[in-house]
């Protein structure tokens, strides 16, 4: 089969390490009954080992030559190929609870997760390869300089955990950072169950906006001292102080007095 070359505009960066990738496949667990999906299959690499060990395959790819590849592999009776951006894909159209996993293009990867929050009830686990530093973000404490609103988002949902780390070496060609491979495991409630996502998100947004300035001043259009010390926030706190169960506490009394963000 002719040589694929990495597309940039795809960010591909295509994972050749046969440790990591026995390593991935291992963490996911694959039976031959389970519904897997693999974001961006790229060369097969993690894809035919999964295979290997399944009745059938969903993968998600949006480059033309690589399709064509996968069309012509050993096992491509076993793949169920849906062609375009998986940022359009309706995950909710592949029947049963599903695994899915993938090593996601950087360029993508922040906001492809906040759409899986959407099908997290969906979801038995997720295992994915992204830019270390995002996976550092994602599994954040409070009071560290990583945690943000993506922390808070994800960590509603799910249990996560950086599992492996992998360095630029182990792909071809290689990154220019290190990477990382984390597992998700939903798990909704957590840390409390918000009367609305979309209030709480929006919440985030607006407390994480401007992280040196406290969260009197960013939150100043919607919460009183009285808000904070009703749910026991201090206001001369910054955003990356507060716990992700005190923000779903204070979205839910915002919400109880009638108070809509924009």
């Amino acid at each position: 089969m002719a040589e694929h070359k990495a597309r940039k505009r795809f960010g591909q960066n295509f994972l050749q390490d046969t440790r990591i990738i026995n390593d991935i496949v291992e963490a996911v667990r694959p039976q031959p009954d389970d519904v897997v999906i693999e974001i961006g299959p790229g060369l097969a690499a993690i894809t035919e080992p999964l295979a290997r060990n399944l009745k059938q395959l969903h993968v998600v790819e949006i480059d033309r030559d690589i399709i064509a590849r996968l069309k012509r592999l050993p096992f491509a009776s076993k793949l169920v190929i849906h062609e375009g951006d998986v940022l359009q894909l309706d995950f909710r159209t592949i029947p049963r609870k599903k695994k899915i996993v993938g090593n996601l293009p950087y360029n993508i990867s922040t906001p492809l997760l906040f759409e899986l929050v959407e099908v997290a009830d969906e979801v038995v686990d997720m295992h994915f390869m992204l830019q270390k530093e995002v996976v550092e973000r994602m599994v954040a404490e409070p009071k560290t300089n990583d945690y943000g609103r993506l922390s808070v988002v994800l960590q509603y949902y799910f249990e996560m955990e950086k599992i492996l780390d992998v360095p630029p070496e182990a792909s071809d060609p290689a990154p220019k950072v290190d990477s990382a491979v984390v597992r998700m495991i939903p798990n909704s409630g957590r840390i409390g169950i918000a009367d609305d996502f979309k209030h709480l998100s929006r919440l985030l947004q607006h407390a994480f906006q401007q992280r040196r300035k406290t969260l009197r001043n960013n939150l100043k259009e919607w919460v009183s001292d009285e808000d904070f010390a009703e749910v026991g926030i201090a206001p001369t706190l910054r955003a990356e102080h507060v716990a992700p169960e005190q923000y779903v506490q204070l979205s839910n009394h915002l919400l109880r007095k009638s108070v809509a963000i924009d």
